[in-house]
């Protein structure tokens, strides 16, 4: 078998540390690139080499990093590679990184230019595969007065859609006429800057379909095959949360038909690389070309978990020169697999971006359970980056073991200090239509208000007492401050009450009994016998009426502690105590009235008025960037612009005030 000596990873995160694995797996080398925000990730701790693409200045652009062609031939020059594996996003399907590694002598692991070009563009795949008799939705192309000239020859909804695109980016859908133009433009606008081609096309919108992808392998002697079919319908904004693969949607006659097809496309384009055939469902079961994408897929992993095939190592191999090392007779589906991407979100704030310090970060682990991270510890979510943190996946032997499964490590997957959507993605696998399959690409959007309000009534119903509990156990053991006075002859020790600060709540504990390693509380007026089985800095066993309590604790920079216990948390603090970190201020950043200000760490691209404009309530004032979503910023109130502090291209912390608007008075 023939294998490359060295190959360096035009990536970062999660993917850049699995290629890392399956390379390392083979006994080649491996160099890392990376930005100066990421020049202690985990990626680059494991690779072999590493390359500062922004050398000794600050944190660039990605135009300046991971998206800088020449930088990255440089880099693979500098430490004579024999490879670049681009991963996914960023550079791994473009042409021009296709075109470089060949200029220099480098092996692109990935698929042929041909395929990238050709698949890569919405429009132009779509004509290709037209001509397979293969099933395709009605679509139109054209610049943006073509396409609002044609537009009434499709029926209302339709999709506008980069024709570059990927990965739920550059793509809006459209209800009615009216606004149109402003949805191609902003479409066009995210298109140019995510993949450098503002290219868009419209087709028909399917109503609550199901998204069905077939994974691909190809090789450079025509030898291609499928690995079955992963179901990708749970989304969010277009973009895939829940992946599960044998899809319970297909009968085995439609999974052998779709299958059959995403071979033919794949040959017929003469595809050598790892690579998807992605199709819609209707509710008929009838089925649709979507588009293909040339590059490994983020949620690989329920795939490998299936097959027992390791991807990236295959597409590695397939790279080198050698021929596939499995038939498509070889293969079959065992068990059942599911991921749960979890992202830097707040699913309850139209799941913005929340980036920010993780300040306490446990993933769960055990047999059948896969995590593939970017970070192994707590620390920094920059901005700049994809809201990813990870990918959960667990094998079981089939769905209906699986999703418990699933429940259970999400249960057990702590993060503290950011918002997050494991609490989204706990109900969302709970749920009774997902469990008898009743789903589409819709189910966010049918379900969310119920999502939402499922989270906050699985607080009030759990009421938090082991929390609670184990947190006043905690709390009593804490060494004492030396300057806080209070913690030390505290308002308990006169009374023996314990009063604690609950989501804004106050409770009050009364702490009967005190003995060496256990407790008497009285709390609501029920007693409580509590006895402490383990203590750690961030980690309290207890036993609560003979029952076991986990709970996972930390203290953000106010000294208010997050209290996890069975994938449910609460804020607390000891109200009876002085709190000598908290600091007060007159304003904590909202947006209100005429101070508005930047949700989070972003980049402004875009300044819609100037001073002294007069606005409307609503009226989009500016976009700021963060986590590859944009975010408008909007008067709240008829106004006039009185000061505006950014400019287009400025950098931005988050409560960072942007405008001020000075009321309308009528």
């Amino acid at each position: 078998m023939i294998l490359f000596n060295k190959i360096l990873i035009a990536n970062r995160g999660e993917i850049a540390v699995r290629i890392i694995k399956s390379a390392q797996k083979l006994g080649i080398k491996t160099v890392a690139v990376y930005s100066k925000a990421d020049e202690n990730a985990l990626h680059v701790k494991m690779a072999d080499q590493g390359y500062n693409l922004d050398g000794d200045g600050p944190q660039g652009e990605l135009s300046d990093n991971y998206l800088n062609i020449s930088k990255i031939i440089e880099a693979a020059r500098h430490f004579s590679v024999d490879a670049v594996h681009p991963g996914y996003g960023f550079l791994a399907e473009s042409p021009l990184l296709v075109s470089a590694c060949e200029e220099n002598n480098i092996t692109f692991i990935g698929p042929n230019k041909r395929s990238i070009e050709l698949m890569g563009n919405k429009i132009e795949a779509r004509a290709f595969v037209r001509n397979l008799d293969i099933p395709m939705t009605e679509g139109l192309t054209g610049n943006t007065k073509e396409l609002i000239k044609k537009s009434p020859s499709l029926k209302y909804p339709i999709l506008v859609k980069a024709a570059a695109g990927g990965g739920g980016k550059g793509m809006r859908i459209v209800w009615k006429e009216d606004n149109l133009e402003e949805i191609i433009e902003s479409t066009a606008r995210e298109a140019k800057n995510y993949f450098g081609d503002g290219s868009v096309y419209i087709e028909k919108y399917v109503e609550e379909p199901r998204h069905i992808e077939f994974q691909i392998l190809g090789d450079n002697y025509g030898n291609v095959v499928h690995l079955f079919e992963r179901e990708c319908s749970i989304q969010r904004r277009y973009q895939k949360i829940i992946e599960e693969s044998p899809s319970p949607t297909l009968t085995p006659e439609l999974r052998e038909k779709m299958g059959e097809d995403a071979v033919k496309i794949a040959s017929e384009v003469g595809y050598n690389s790892a690579g998807t055939i992605e199709f819609l469902v209707d509710k008929e079961l009838n089925y649709y070309f979507l588009e293909m994408n040339t590059r490994i897929q983020v949620e690989h992993p329920v795939t490998e978990m299936v097959t027992g095939v390791d991807l990236v190592e295959e597409q590695i191999k397939v790279a080198c020169g050698n021929r596939l090392s499995i038939k498509q007779g070889e293969l079959s589906q065992t068990g059942h697999a599911i991921e749960c991407r979890i992202y830097a979100e707040d699913p309850a704030n139209k799941f913005m971006p929340s980036p920010g310090e993780i300040r306490f970060y446990k993933p769960p682990s055990g047999k059948n359970i896969r995590i593939d991270s970017g970070i192994e510890k707590a620390g920094i979510i920059h901005s700049f980056f994809d809201p990813m943190i990870s990918k959960l996946i667990v094998h079981s032997e089939n769905r209906a073991t699986a999703i418990p499964d699933m429940k259970s490590a999400l249960d057990n997957y702590i993060i503290h200090g950011i918002k997050t959507n494991i609490s989204y993605l706990q109900q969302m696998i709970s749920h009774k239509a997902f469990a008898e399959n009743r789903i589409s690409t819709k189910f966010c959007d049918n379900h969310n208000d119920e999502l939402l309000s499922d989270i906050k009534e699985g607080k009030v119903f759990d009421k938090g007492i082991d929390h609670l509990l184990a947190f006043a156990v905690f709390s009593l053991n804490k060494p004492i401050e030396k300057k806080n006075i209070w913690q030390k002859i505290g308002y308990w020790n006169n009374n023996n009450s314990l009063l604690f600060d609950v989501d804004g709540t106050i409770k009050t504990v009364r702490l009967i009994e005190r003995k060496t390693q256990g407790y008497k509380f009285l709390l609501e007026n029920v007693g409580y016998d509590v006895r402490l089985v383990s203590l750690e800095k961030n980690h309290i066993k207890v036993m609560v009426n003979n029952e076991m309590a986990e709970a996972f604790i930390s203290d953000d920079a106010r000294g208010i502690s997050t209290v996890s216990v069975s994938g449910i948390s609460f804020f607390m603090e000891r109200a009876d105590v002085l709190n000598t970190k908290k600091k007060y201020t007159a304003s904590n950043g909202d947006n209100g009235g005429g101070n508005l200000c930047s949700p989070m760490p972003g980049k402004v691209i875009k300044v819609n008025v100037g001073v002294g404009d007069e606005v409307k309530r609503g009226k989009v004032l500016l976009v700021v960037e963060a986590m590859k979503m944009e975010n408008n910023i909007t008067a709240t109130v008829d106004a006039v612009v009185e000061k505006i502090n950014v400019k287009e291209g400025d950098m931005v912390e988050g409560n960072t005030q942007l405008v001020y608007l000075e009321t309308v008075k009528e």
